[in-house]
């Protein structure tokens, strides 16, 4: 049997190994597009940040060891374009032009995502970049090393928006930030969204709200930028970080179904409305844990795990995956930014009566030496009592503890119960009362 897997990243290359470690004797042929494959995008910020670092530190493994060690038929600079459903091919060219075809029994694709980019005038001048693949940071970076970068803009405050503001911070280069919404994180608490603010002003930058770029222009080596509010700033660069969206052209034009935003939609098999033929990673779309209905969020770890799905069930196991609950941390300079589960914008918006609750405690013991302040804010459904949420901001102790809720949620817990849960306490480490347990208990009162 051959499988072929369109994506050499971590959806692909996860389902790639995975298949082959199941199954030895079945032909696995993926096709990328780059000559790129198994890196950490996540980690590109950061490398950017470093002058010294090389960006082929971020990959993971090199494509002559899929190959050689495991025999997969990893062919690098191929762009598959059509998928033929019914000759069960996949068609495209290769970097040089030339064309190929690939007959499949069984079909992953795995195409990933692409960075939204600006559409105003200006947007394809040099300079003007976006971060989404390990080419893009080579790119970015060989952009800081040769020109006489002092300033940048950077459009939209996301995640890659907001560490990329501390990498070029890193770096000695002016950061200015503009987003069209009127604060920084529309999906916490005011309160969170203000922190997060102070930070980036704290450490120098100038931020621009409910505004986006009109058009760009060259000025004298530099790039001029105007706004739609009429105002103008000038500087050496401009990061576009507006988000990004799913490479699903191939399975549309082939007449899959599409999910939330266009993703392809699939089954929690991971197969699409064609039985042989499976999509994973940041193209693909998944169930909410909460809600039970479609959604797209592209994360790392639903990557690489619905990767192995894909493996075992063309392999012959049958893996369903219940689904996500959209977790997701972040840095920004000296905070820790973290979220699990619905908002309660979200929550509302999902049919659910929620509550939410918002509390301000300590990260240790009150008589431990390097105490912070921990903003917590826990949303549940009046009705049942369930846990439906959270968010969290503070200079430690976030990034892990959200995952406590995280797994909550996959549980299904009411607040009553998540307050009764046996957590770790040392004055290191935390208050005796862990403030997720403070703020459930305040939750309880909320819901009565």
């Amino acid at each position: 049997m051959r499988f072929v897997v369109i994506g050499g990243d971590a959806a692909g290359m996860s389902a790639a190994s995975r298949a082959k470690r199941n199954d030895r004797t079945l032909e696995v042929v993926v096709l990328e597009q780059t000559n790129d494959v198994s890196y950490s995008a996540c980690g590109m910020p950061y490398n950017i940040a470093d002058p010294a670092r090389p960006v082929e530190d971020l990959v993971v493994r090199r494509a002559e060891v899929f190959r050689k060690e495991q025999n997969i038929d990893l062919r690098l600079g191929h762009r598959a374009q059509t998928l033929d459903r019914a000759e069960r091919t996949v068609s495209g060219t290769t970097v040089g032009g030339e064309p190929f075809q690939v007959d499949y029994d069984k079909l992953l694709i795995a195409t990933g995502a692409r960075a939204i980019r600006l559409t105003a005038p200006g947007a394809d001048l040099p300079g003007v970049m976006t971060l989404k693949s390990l080419e893009d940071a080579r790119r970015i970076k060989d952009y800081l090393n040769r020109h006489p970068v002092r300033s940048v803009l950077i459009v939209g405050m996301g995640y890659i928006g907001l560490e990329m503001a501390e990498a070029f911070h890193e770096r000695g280069v002016k950061v200015e930030l503009v987003k069209r919404r009127p604060s920084t994180l529309p999906w916490a608490p005011e309160g969170m969204a203000d922190l997060v603010k102070s930070e980036l002003e704290a450490k120098g930058a100038r931020l621009r709200f409910a505004t986006r770029v009109s058009g760009i222009t060259e000025d004298d080596g530099c790039l001029k930028v105007t706004f739609d509010s009429g105002d103008q700033t000038v500087v050496d660069m401009i990061l576009v970080a507006v988000g990004i969206m799913p490479n699903s052209e191939i399975a549309a034009d082939a007449g899959l179904e599409l999910g939330p935003s266009r993703a392809i939609a699939v089954d929690r098999s991971l197969r699409t409305t064609d039985p042989d033929i499976f999509a994973a990673g940041d193209c693909a779309d998944a169930f909410n844990v909460i809600t039970g209905q479609r959604v797209w969020v592209p994360l790392a770890l639903r990557a690489n795990r619905a990767g192995w799905a894909v493996a075992d069930n063309v392999t012959g196991k049958s893996v369903e995956l219940p689904g996500i609950v959209g977790t997701a941390v972040f840095k920004v300079f000296d905070l820790q930014v973290a979220r699990t589960g619905l908002s309660l914008d979200e929550a509302q918006g999902a049919g659910f009566a929620p509550v939410n609750t918002y509390v301000k405690t300590r990260s240790r013991a009150h008589a431990h030496p390097g105490n912070q302040t921990l903003h917590v804010a826990l949303v549940a459904d009046r009705g049942s009592g369930r846990l439906l949420g959270a968010q969290m901001v503070g200079k430690e102790g976030v990034a892990h503890r959200i995952d406590a809720v995280a797994v909550a949620l996959h549980a299904g817990m009411t607040v009553a119960e998540f307050t009764q849960c046996d957590m770790a306490y040392a004055p290191p480490f935390s208050p005796v009362w862990d403030p997720l347990l403070t703020a459930g208990n305040q939750l309880l009162k909320a819901l009565g």
